[in-house]
This record gives structure tokens, C-alpha cells and sequence, in this order.
């Protein structure tokens, strides 16, 4: 892998309520990826369901041309919202600092409503997940100040690139 490698990306909406035409956090997802010259590998809408999740999401992982899934919606505290519940058995790792980091971030943009955040990532088989709100502001959080940096092999001194499967 060469320095400046770009991605296969999929970006994954948890919402009962969104439409392709309404699915505003994922599209704001999609442009920032693009925006930074990797590839839409895919963009699926799901409903909040626990199984439905961790299907699309395990189907993912196993794909050996994806490197990264960028979810949005489902980390809230309502009954409904369960993207951690289904997605956290699938991790080989957690990355515990990005959950504190966005919310911290967050905190600057939203103040102590941040503590309702579920934000999260980790790794799993190659393939590493972020696990964002369902607002456009909170995924442009998340891209702009986390994660772009973190899918970006020349970012010094240390990114997730290396730690990715490349078929």
C-alpha cells in the first residue's frame, strides 16, 4: 500500500423514517467521502432494527473490497435507536477514543446535549466502522475533525489505513 491510498466506502443510514430524497446525514456522508477522492462503494438506508442492522453491516464487513462503513443515525437513548446494541457484538476492536473525541467536539457545537450521543467506532475484520448521530451537523463533525484525518494514510503520526484489509 502506497501513501495516499484512497478508500472503498459505504455509508449506511439507520432510520425508520428516511428516504433516499430525506436521507439528508447520508448524503452529506457521501459528498465529504467523494470530496476527498475515495469510493462509494455502496449507500443503503435500514430501519432501526437490531437484526436488519447487523445484517447489512456484517454483509459489509465480509466484502473484501470494503474498507470503512460510515453509519449515521440509531445512537441516541429512545427505544429505537439501537446501532450500538447491533453493532458492537461485531467488533474485533473498539476505538473507545472516538466516541469521547466527537463528543468533545460536539460539546462545542451543541453543548451538554452531546451526553444523549452514542457516537462510536472499531475495527472489524479489516474493515473499519463509524458510528455517528443522524444529523448532517453531527456527520460533518465526524468527517471533518475525526475522521477524514483518520482515513488519510499521509496523516502523521498515525491513521487507520494501515490497519484496513486491501484485497
Amino acid at each position: 500500500m502506497s501513501a495516499g491510498d484512497l478508500l472503498n466506502i459505504a455509508v449506511v443510514t439507520i432510520s425508520d423514517t428516511r428516504s433516499e430524497e430525506t436521507d439528508e446525514s447520508g448524503s452529506v456522508l457521501v459528498s465529504c467521502l467523494k470530496e476527498a477522492g475515495h469510493h462509494l462503494q455502496s449507500k443503503q438506508i435500514v430501519k432501526d432494527d437490531v437484526y436488519e442492522i447487523r445484517s447489512i453491516v456484517s454483509a459489509l464487513i465480509a466484502e473484501p473490497v470494503v474498507q470503512a462503513v460510515l453509519m449515521t443515525g440509531g445512537t441516541g437513548f429512545t427505544a429505537r435507536d439501537n446501532t450500538l446494541v447491533a453493532i458492537k457484538p461485531l467488533l474485533d476492536t473498539v476505538i473507545e477514543g472516538f466516541g469521547e473525541l466527537f463528543r468533545q467536539l460536539s460539546y462545542e457545537e451543541i453543548g451538554t446535549s452531546t451526553v444523549q450521543s452514542r457516537a462510536f467506532a472499531g475495527l472489524s475484520n479489516g474493515t473499519i466502522l463509524f458510528c455517528m448521530p443522524g444529523s448532517p451537523g453531527a456527520c460533518r463533525t465526524g468527517w471533518y475533525k475525526i475522521i477524514a484525518e483518520q482515513l488519510d494514510s499521509n496523516h502523521k503520526p498515525c491513521n487507520f489505513v494501515d490497519k484496513l484489509k486491501f484485497d
